[in-house]
């Protein structure tokens, strides 16, 4: 069984280079991975999904 980490905003920010504003931005126009649900008032990001985003980000840029 494969661990997939749960990224919290702040390392999300990080990986993407994004602001907080802008990567909910991106989630209210469903142009970035869903988050999971943690807890009340906490969401996190599967790692998995960021890659992938990252992956299709890099693939689209080189076609430009």
């Amino acid at each position: 069984m494969d661990i997939d980490p749960i990224l919290r905003l702040p390392e999300v920010a990080r990986l993407t280079g994004q602001a907080r504003s802008t990567i909910y931005d991106k989630l209210a126009r469903d142009e970035f991975p869903k988050p999971v649900k943690l807890g009340q008032r906490a969401v996190g990001w599967y790692a998995s999904d960021v890659a992938k985003w990252l992956k299709a980000l890099k693939s689209e840029v080189s076609h430009v």
